[in-house]
């Protein structure tokens, strides 16, 4: 097999804003309201990527074990914070235990995969650590976001319910458990359904990556399954302690649900 990345040109990189042509002429023509955003949305793609590419450049090549886990820290503060702008059924969420949620299930896979299976040299590369970690991250913020909104709206459909336990004698947790199995199984539904049908409808990022840099297709199964498992660990285990330190929070100190929970939340009402 040949190895080795085919250089992108300028000119050809430049050719692809084509695509996204086609993609704003569909908008203009139905009056879709797309067209800004999605120049705007390409502008800062070239922009931040080309930044992050010199970055990385720089990062791996210095490949200091301080830089990287300041690196870390900001990229588990940026995806909490996104995650809270993506949950409109929860008001005034306080981003910490995002944070904190996020924190722990990332370093405890990404370290259990960079350390003990894929074993670099040395054990926090840079070249291996980011990107591993970058990929736990955006999947795991996805999670705890859909798993604490679903927790919230489930909880409001449910009052009656909740608060017939909670006269009858139920704990706060006695009577929310139910909606925290639902919260969680939402939360994880979209990363059990990409391990159903990976390999038969999409062949995700990393494994498409390594085949176009000339690395041998079942080389690049084998680091696919890795990222796959480990994405779904990282997601149950976020999705689980954020659910878990968050349903308190539904409840008064006298054990009543939040006031708050009783008004509706405007569809799209989420932060911003």
């Amino acid at each position: 097999m040949n190895s080795g990345v085919i250089p992108i040109s300028d000119l050809q990189l430049l050719f692809s804003v084509a695509l996204i042509l086609m993609a704003g002429t569909v908008s203009a023509a139905l009056k879709l309201g797309l067209l800004k955003s999605l120049v705007w949305g390409t502008i800062r793609t070239f922009i931040q990527l080309t930044l992050i590419g010199y970055v990385l450049s720089f990062v791996f090549e210095v490949n200091n074990f301080i830089l990287i886990i300041a690196i870390l820290l900001l990229m588990c503060l940026v995806a909490s914070r996104t995650a809270v702008r993506q949950m409109p059924n929860v008001e005034q969420y306080p981003a910490a235990l995002a944070f904190l949620s996020l924190l722990a299930s990332t370093f405890l896979v990404g370290i259990i995969v960079v350390v003990l299976i894929i074993s670099p040299e040395p054990w926090y590369s840079a070249r291996i650590t980011i990107p591993i970690f970058g990929m736990l991250l955006g999947n795991s913020m996805n999670g705890i976001a859909l798993s604490l909104d679903r927790l919230y709206g489930e909880v409001r459909s449910r009052i009656a319910e909740v608060e017939t336990l909670l006269c009858f004698g139920a704990t706060p947790w006695e009577a929310v458990r139910d909606c925290v199995k639902v919260a969680v199984r939402a939360g994880m539904m979209p990363t059990i359904n990409s391990l159903m049908v990976v390999g038969l409808v999409s062949l995700p990022g990393m494994m498409t990556g390594q085949i176009l840099g000339g690395a041998d297709p079942r080389e690049a199964v084998r680091y696919q399954i890795i990222v796959q498992l480990m994405i779904a660990a990282a997601v149950a285990i976020g999705c689980l302690l954020l659910v878990g330190l968050s349903y308190s929070k539904l409840f008064t100190k006298d054990a009543a649900l939040q006031p708050s929970l009783h008004r509706s939340v405007p569809r799209g009402g989420g932060k911003t």
